[in-house]
């Protein structure tokens, strides 16, 4: 298995599934970490956390790890799978935050996802193929999350897109961009 795994693709494409499936097949102990922040008020987004609650095997480990993402990934050991679904509600967390103080954290993230021995899968959306957003913030997130996403890719070893009901393997099929 491969020690960085990305898996992106659009809204209800089956990616988490897919992700899921990838850490079942470790036959690792599964380290998940959900990067979403509850919100009492939104009664969708409780829905859908529930459902990916539902569908994750009791002995997983759970970790709700909106923010210090960096310093959760750094304490998992070497005989777990890592399993972080998903970036773009993690990058959702930090739209307040400036561009100085963004680009350090995603360097960080960066930095300690290439010193962590455990093997990592993370999943991404990918939200720049449809219209540009309209207001300032939606294109801040549309913008942050495809950076990240593009600059994870270059550092992992297998990418998926998950997309109309098929999982295609990136990596076997396409040619990485020069960093």
């Amino acid at each position: 298995m491969s020690k960085v795994i990305l898996v992106t693709g659009p809204a209800r494409s089956g990616k988490s599934e897919w992700a899921e499936t990838l850490a079942n097949q470790s036959g690792k102990k599964v380290i998940y970490i959900a990067t979403a922040l509850l919100s009492p008020d939104d009664k969708q987004w409780q829905q859908r956390i529930i459902q990916h609650r539902n569908r994750r095997p009791q002995s997983w480990i759970t970790l709700e790890v909106p923010f210090e993402l960096s310093d959760r990934l750094a304490d998992v050991k070497p005989d777990n799978i890592i399993l972080v679904d998903s970036l773009g509600t993690w990058v959702a967390n930090f739209l307040d935050q400036d561009d100085k103080y963004w680009l350090n954290t995603v360097e960080e993230l960066l930095e300690t996802i290439q010193l962590v021995a455990a093997p990592m899968i993370f999943v991404a959306e990918e939200t720049g193929w449809g219209v540009v957003p309209a207001y300032p913030l939606g294109q801040t997130f549309r913008d942050r999350l495809g950076s990240l996403t593009r600059k994870l890719g270059v550092i992992c070893q297998t990418a998926y897109l998950v997309t109309g009901g098929h999982v295609l393997n990136l990596s076997a099929l396409g040619t990485r961009l020069p960093s």
